[in-house]
């Protein structure tokens, strides 16, 4: 895998995350307990910090970097889908960020949300708690609020697929 330091600033990664050998961390990055990072997502902490919680995966493609100004927060049980771009912004716990989503500098998602593929959130967007925000640039999908637990299986499933991917993973072409 490509763990990088950038000076002296080394990335944290908990000694049960997974970091997939074609994924890139570098510097300021910390990943909790059970957290996993994929083929080609890219961690870059290097104006200011990214922290990643605990059993959150950051799927395939996923490029996440910060600010000077604002760190970049994902919160525990999240789920970053593929090919997302998330920039200084705030993410709660159990949030969903969905395929092809973008999320931008001084933005927060609330505990339970839903960026739905393929939206835009704009800068310094909020979306509340339970809600799911969808379109360019994204708007909050009236009268609709997210079930509890609605991904769950999502989460529960990388947290799966890290462990499995730590044990079974072989390389062929070398």
């Amino acid at each position: 895998m490509a763990i990088y330091a950038l000076g002296d600033v080394e990335p944290d990664i908990h000694p049960d995350a997974y970091v997939h050998p074609d994924a890139v961390v570098i510097g300021n990055v910390k990943l909790g307990a059970q957290a996993s990072v994929w083929p080609t997502a890219v961690l870059r902490g290097d104006d200011g910090y990214i922290e990643v919680g605990a059993r959150t995966s950051i799927q395939d493609g996923s490029i996440i970097h910060t600010t000077l100004r604002q760190p970049t927060i994902i919160g525990a049980d999240c789920t970053v889908g593929h090919n997302v771009h998330i920039e200084a912004a705030t993410i709660a716990d159990r949030v969903l960020i969905s395929s092809g989503s973008v999320v931008l500098n001084g933005s927060r998602i609330d505990e339970g949300a839903i960026v739905a593929a393929g939206a835009v959130v704009s800068p310094n967007a909020h979306v509340p708690a339970r809600r799911m925000a969808l379109g360019i640039p994204a708007k909050i999908r009236e009268g609709y609020e997210v079930p509890e637990g609605r991904f769950q299986y999502a989460v529960d499933s990388y947290v799966q697929r890290g462990k499995r991917f730590r044990a079974e993973l072989r390389r062929l072409d070398v």
